[in-house]
């Protein structure tokens, strides 16, 4: 895959539904009340639950992930929240390259719903080492490269208690 400056992402869209919301939540053990608890969440001044920075940004990590292949690594999220996501509504996220360097392009992402841009932000992503344009230097596998783990090989789940 060749990226370049300029390219567009395809966008994705996502349905906003209360299970996305409240597994979300749950998922990222964030257990504040007005992501799961509609009531609560309207005595606290909203109309609804609302999704949480956590799940969004998983969301905005899977688009960019999606579209560069598995073997991309992000390295870098940084993503501000406006509009609320909330349920029986539509997040679609899109984005452009800003630039690329290295073996490394960032994308400006904007997520847009309803109401307003729920997320916009930038995501630096590490290509995958065959993709045109990468060197050496920036392969995982490289002397003095960042010792991340390899998307392709077998993942088990470990414990901090569990020794490696």
């Amino acid at each position: 895959m060749t990226a370049r400056t300029g390219d567009e992402l395809p966008p994705l869209r996502i349905p906003i539904t209360r299970t996305l919301i409240v597994a979300g939540a749950l998922a990222s053990r964030d257990y504040q009340d007005v992501h799961h608890d509609a009531e609560a969440a309207r005595e606290k001044g909203s109309p609804d639950i609302f999704m949480n920075i956590l799940t969004t940004n998983g969301l905005v990590g899977r688009y960019i992930t999606d579209h560069f292949g598995p073997r991309a690594r992000l390295r870098k999220v940084a993503i501000r929240l406006g509009a609320p996501n909330y349920p029986g509504d539509e997040m679609v996220l899109t984005g452009q390259i800003t630039s690329v360097a290295e073996g490394t392009a960032e994308v400006a992402v904007i997520g847009k719903n309803g109401i307003g841009h729920h997320v916009t932000g930038t995501v630096t992503v590490q290509l995958p080492s065959d993709a045109p344009g990468t060197t050496d230097a920036s392969r995982t596998d490289a002397p003095g490269a960042i010792d991340a783990p390899r998307t392709d090989a077998p993942r088990t789940a470990t414990t901090p208690d569990t020794p490696r």
